[in-house]
C-alpha cells in the first residue's frame, strides 16, 4: 500500500539519531517513518513499533522485513507499551491521529467521502464501535464531546439531531444529518468534519492515550535523547506544547538572580512547532501537521 510519511526529513533531523540508536515509533502505521529511522541508524540500531491496527502492522512488517530482528512490532496502545518497555530510548516518535490508508477504506468507517459502517475503531477488534458508542451516549455527554474534542460551536443542536436519528449504520447518512442540523454552508470543509473527528477521538480515547505517553515518554529517554510528536489539530498540539514547556521549566520557580530553583532535565528543540503545510502537495494529510520536539538534557554532576 502506498504511504507517504508526514514531515519525514524534519523528523529524522529533529531526532538527531546516530548509528546504533534505540527508537520507539508509535504509531508505526505502515512503516514509512520506521523504515527511514532504521536506515538512518544502521547497521545496528533497533526500533520498537506499535500500532492498534493489525492490518497496519502486517503492512509495516512486510516493509521492514529486510531489517530482520532490528525491528520489533507490537500490537497495542503506544502509551501502554511505552510504559511496559524496559530500558531507555534514544528517540521516541508519536504520529497521532488516523492514517491516510485507514481513511481511504470505507469499511473502517472513519470517513464520509465513501459510504461505510459507523465504525471508526483503530483496533477493529475493540468491543465498542462508533455506532455502539452513539447508541449509549446521552445528550450532555455527546454535546461535551463535540464541543471539546471537535471544537464545534454548534455542538448541542448537532448532538440532538444525531441522537434523534439513532441507530446509525451509514457514515454518509450520519454526515448528511450533521450537515443539515449544523446550518453551515457547504464549502471547502464539510460541515460534519469536526463532528466525525470528535466521535473518532472519543471512541478511541485518543487524548487519554496521548496524555499517558506524555507522562511516561520523557522519562524513558536516554540522556540526550529526543521525543518528537506529530499532531494534526490544535487540541492535540496544545497538549503537547504545554507538556513540553512545563518539562523544559517554563513557569518554574526562579531565584533572585532569575535562575530556576530546580534545573530542568529537558529542553525544547525550537521554540515553535514545525508546520507541515509546505510539504509536497501529493501528501494532503501534511497540511495540518505540527511537529514538536523535546530533548532530555545530559545528566550533570550533582543532579
Amino acid at each position: 500500500m502506498d504511504h507517504h510519511p508526514v514531515l519525514l526529513a524534519r523528523v529524522l533531523d529533529g531526532l538527531a539519531l546516530r548509528s546504533g540508536a534505540r527508537v520507539f515509533d508509535g504509531t508505526v502505521g505502515y512503516g514509512g517513518h520506521a523504515e527511514a529511522i532504521l536506515e538512518r541508524t544502521s547497521p545496528d540500531g533497533t526500533l520498537v513499533g506499535v500500532d492498534r491496527d493489525p492490518k497496519a502492522l502486517d503492512a509495516a512488517r512486510e516493509r521492514l522485513l529486510r531489517f530482520g530482528d532490528r525491528a520489533t512490532l507490537v500490537r497495542g496502545r503506544f502509551g501502554d507499551v511505552l510504559a511496559r518497555e524496559s530500558g531507555r530510548f534514544d528517540g521516541i516518535l508519536l504520529d497521532l491521529g488516523v492514517s491516510s490508508p485507514q481513511l481511504d477504506v470505507p469499511e473502517r468507517g472513519f470517513s464520509f467521502q465513501h459510504d461505510g459502517p459507523v465504525d471508526m475503531r483503530m483496533d477493529p477488534e475493540a468491543p465498542l464501535d462508533a455506532s455502539g458508542w452513539l447508541d449509549r451516549v446521552d445528550l450532555d455527554e455527546l454535546t461535551r464531546v463535540l464541543s471539546e474534542l471537535g471544537e464545534e460551536p454548534r455542538a448541542r443542536r448537532i448532538a440532538k439531531a444525531i441522537l434523534d436519528g439513532r441507530p446509525w449504520t451509514s457514515t454518509r447518512a450520519l454526515a448528511e444529518r450533521v450537515a443539515a442540523a449544523s446550518g453551515y454552508p457547504r464549502g471547502r470543509t464539510h460541515p460534519a468534519t469536526r463532528t466525525f473527528q470528535a466521535i473518532r477521538m472519543a471512541v478511541n480515547d485518543e487524548l487519554g492515550e496521548l496524555d499517558s505517553a506524555l507522562a511516561v515518554g520523557p522519562e524513558r529517554l536516554a540522556d540526550g535523547g529526543r521525543m518528537a510528536v506529530i499532531s494534526f489539530h490544535s487540541l492535540e498540539d496544545r497538549r503537547v506544547k504545554d507538556a513540553f514547556r512545563r518539562l523544559a521549566g517554563e513557569g518554574a520557580l526562579k531565584d533572585g538572580y532569575g535562575h530556576p530553583v530546580v534545573v530542568p532535565r529537558f529542553a525544547l528543540v525550537g521554540r515553535k512547532s514545525i508546520a507541515g503545510k509546505d510539504e509536497d502537495a501529493s501528501n494532503p494529510r501534511a497540511r495540518s501537521a505540527r511537529l514538536r520536539i523535546l530533548e532530555r538534557t545530559p545528566a550533570v554532576r550533582g543532579r
